[in-house]
């Protein structure tokens, strides 16, 4: 039987582009070579092709059984690609990547692929429009203002008053559109807000300021389609003032708990509530759906939703199906196979009056 192929795309034109190399690294080892055909494709900063040797260099890890093919341009060699053959998986965090871009693509392109549709990459990118949706269906999510940046170039003063009045301190300020804590600050007095909205708007044009509670960082890991399976509590213990992108891959004093040390009631109302998650936003395949529990009175908010989590050796998703008995390669199994439901599925949708 001919082996299905597999091509992994990385890279892209996100602040997240490192990181997704590292993922791509580590699902590209992991890949059961004996079942899959595995092919790699990078995305530059520019959106350039990076493939071939130049994309071997880049990952910068032996990994045998890929073929690093010398494409000239990463569309043209996916609009070749055999809908009947192939799966895509998309390993590219941040905007273009996460943001149902490319699963656009690929949906136009007629192509199986691993993870969330066009709406549910959207949304779950989009932390002002997940919290709305989220806040909507009657789930936990903390107060928080969304503020565009030509309403901060032309009255910052109101901006800064506005925030400062309807959350208080401490507050994070986000950007809506970004992963792996790059650009978020946590604020602890107004002296630290405008620094903090320059920041945030180098990556966005649209932020978000929300509330600070002293709670801790509870992720849960979520796989499959409209009715998924849950993954057990794992707790990021950052090594800094909040989770922050150095705190997550240089800082080496953050620790994960796994599994997390919860009384069982919150272990099961967290694992139901990612459940909900999941399925308000109609997320697919995967994702990773993050918490705060205030320390004090237990209370759970919903920070949240990552639709194409981190694959790192050290990233929670896979980490914590490790620990539900779900080992790296099944995982990468599972999640193609739930594409490839999926891509038939849509197939079999009418497209005729």
């Amino acid at each position: 039987m001919m082996k299905k192929q597999v091509v992994v795309i990385c890279g892209g034109r996100s602040a997240e582009h490192e990181i997704s190399i590292q993922s791509a690294v580590s699902v590209l080892g992991s890949l059961d070579k004996r079942r899959y055909e595995i092919c790699a494709v990078g995305i530059g900063k520019r959106g350039e092709t990076i493939a071939g040797k130049d994309l071997y260099d880049l990952l910068s890890a032996d990994l045998p059984g890929v073929d690093f093919l010398p494409v000239d341009d990463w569309i043209t060699y996916l609009r070749s690609l055999d809908p009947g053959r192939t799966m895509v998986f998309p390993v590219l965090h941040g905007p273009y990547g996460e943001d149902g871009t490319i699963q656009g693509l690929l949906e136009l392109l007629d192509l199986p692929f691993v993870g969330a549709g066009v709406c549910g990459s959207a949304v779950g990118m989009n932390k002002v429009h997940c919290k709305s949706i989220l806040r909507d269906h009657g789930l936990p999510v903390l107060p928080s203002v969304a503020v565009n940046c030509e309403e901060w170039r032309t009255d910052g003063g109101r901006i800064l008053e506005r925030i400062r009045s309807e959350i208080g301190f401490p507050l994070f300020v986000k950007p809506a559109n970004m992963g792996s804590s790059i650009g978020v600050s946590r604020c602890d007095a107004l002296s630290e807000l405008e620094g903090a909205l320059e920041t945030a708007f180098r990556y966005d044009d649209i932020i978000l300021g929300e509330k600070g509670v002293d709670a801790r960082e509870i992720e849960l890991s979520v796989l499959g389609g409209f009715n998924p399976e849950v993954s057990c509590p794992g707790e990021i213990v950052p090594g800094d003032r909040f989770y922050s992108y150095e705190a997550k891959y240089l800082d080496q004093s953050s620790r994960l708990i796994i599994p997390a040390v919860l009384p069982d009631a919150t272990a099961e109302t967290l694992r139901q509530t990612a459940r909900r998650v999941f399925q308000v936003l109609q997320l697919e395949g995967m994702a990773r759906v993050d918490f705060l529990v205030e320390r004090e009175s237990g209370r759970i908010w919903v920070n949240e939703a990552n639709t194409i989590p981190g694959f790192t050796p050290i990233s929670m998703y896979p980490k914590l199906w490790a620990a539900s008995g779900i080992d790296y390669p099944r995982l990468l199994d599972e999640l193609l196979r739930i594409a490839v439901e999926r891509h038939f599925r849509r197939k079999c949708l009418s497209v005729d009056r």
